[in-house]
This record gives C-alpha cells, sequence and structure tokens, in this order.
C-alpha cells in the first residue's frame, strides 16, 4: 500500500477549555489538477461535512473564498480558531493511498469533523496562488456531495465522468492516462481532435463485443475510451 497524498492536522482535545486547529505536515501534490492532494482535500470534506451543524455551511463556503482570494481570514471560524503553535494537540492524519486495485482514503476519526474540515480547507488556502482557485473548487464541490465517500467521490473529484471509478494514472495525470487509452504514443502529447476520433472508433472496434471482443468488462472498456477521448477533445 503507497501513501499518494498525506495531511496531517493537530486538534485540541474534546475537553480543551479552548477550541484550536493547527496544521502538520502535508504531502499535497496538486498538478495537474486536482492530482492525489486535491482528491484527499476533498475526500475529508465530503467525509466530516455531513457531521457539522447544517447552519455552519454558509460560514464554510464564505471561508472557501476567503482562502481563494488570499484576503485576512477572521477567527474562529466552525467554532475553531487557527494557531501556528501544536503543543497540547493531538495530530490526526488522512491519507489517500493506492493498495494495488485502487485509490481509497484512509480517515482518522478523531477529531472534531470541523478540525477536520478546517484543516483540509485551510490547508488548500496554503498553496500557492495558481493552485488554489481549482483546490477550493474541489473543496466546494465536495461540500455538497451526498453519495458515498469512496469510488465514486474519488472519481468525481478528478473530474471523471460516465461511471469512471480513476485509477492511480488516471488520477494522477488525466491527459496521459487518456493519451494512453487511445493508443498514443507518451512523447504525442497533443493530437488533433481528429486523430482523437479515428483513435477512439479503431479502440472502440477492438473492445466491442459486436466486433467479437470480451462481453464481461466491455462496459467498462468503452466508458474508459469515451472518457478519454472526452478528456483530450475537451481540454
Amino acid at each position: 500500500m503507497v501513501a499518494l497524498a498525506e495531511l496531517e492536522i493537530y486538534c485540541s482535545r474534546p475537553h480543551a477549555p479552548t477550541r484550536r486547529v493547527a496544521l502538520g505536515s502535508r504531502n499535497l501534490p496538486c498538478e495537474p489538477s486536482p492530482g492525489f492532494g486535491g482528491v484527499l482535500l476533498g475526500g475529508v470534506v465530503a467525509r466530516f461535512v455531513a457531521e457539522i451543524d447544517p447552519d455552519m455551511i454558509p460560514d464554510l463556503e464564505a471561508l472557501t473564498h476567503e482562502l481563494e482570494s488570499g484576503r485576512r481570514v477572521s477567527q474562529p471560524r466552525l467554532r475553531f480558531r487557527l494557531q501556528v503553535d501544536t503543543i497540547g494537540l493531538d495530530a490526526v492524519t488522512h491519507r489517500l493511498v493506492d493498495n494495488g486495485d485502487a485509490l481509497a482514503f484512509e480517515f482518522d476519526e478523531r477529531g472534531a469533523p470541523e478540525q477536520q474540515i478546517l484543516g483540509a480547507a485551510y490547508s488548500a488556502g496554503a498553496l500557492a496562488p495558481s493552485l488554489r482557485r481549482p483546490m477550493m473548487s474541489i473543496i466546494r464541490r465536495a461540500i455538497s456531495w451526498g453519495g458515498p465517500v469512496g469510488p465514486e467521490l474519488i472519481a468525481s473529484l478528478s473530474g471523471f465522468r460516465g461511471g469512471i471509478t480513476g485509477s492511480k494514472n488516471a488520477v494522477g495525470d488525466p491527459v496521459k492516462w487518456a493519451l494512453e487509452r487511445l493508443g498514443f504514443a507518451r512523447e504525442s502529447m497533443s493530437p488533433s481532435s481528429r486523430d482523437v476520433q479515428r483513435n477512439y472508433r479503431e479502440r472502440l472496434r477492438e473492445v466491442h463485443p459486436d466486433h467479437g471482443a470480451e462481453v464481461v468488462g466491455a462496459a467498462q472498456r468503452i466508458a474508459e475510451l469515451s472518457e478519454a477521448r472526452r478528456i483530450l477533445i475537451g481540454r
């Protein structure tokens, strides 16, 4: 099992007199967007957002816009105060991992849900300005997510459609995955729409049961080809 992204958050203890949160070490690769880091940040928000008071959602959404613009953020938010000092706080760690078959989340369930969400939002806000906008967009998408926190969420946060769950290669570099899926050489990074359509039709014939291909798994293979075509033509 390999950790592809990791987020450490420091949380005040449940019975502490003050409610605090701080950021710890972070490994959040976010390029090409959203990258493994963006998927993890969105996953943390989607996992814990249903456990907070719904009345806090407007403040959370406002916070993402403040962080995206780089404005000074007033404290506390969601009833917790952000600080730099980690003394007296407990560390929790969330990960996005490759378990050999698929990508999966590993969540640390300790700490309040507000602390986990704030840790993800503030971590996105600490990224370079060019990355903040797409990462905040990911977080806002996660706030409204209503499905299971698993492969479907990973696919949605990564921008995949049509039931594609997203492998390590697909999430890590969707364009490269799409090129390889449609049979383009790795160095051929800018095929024309005409070339994409041609390769799509050729690969579709190879995997379609009507042309003698295996029936088992055919729907998934066809969906992957369609998604690869969309990525290359729509990018």
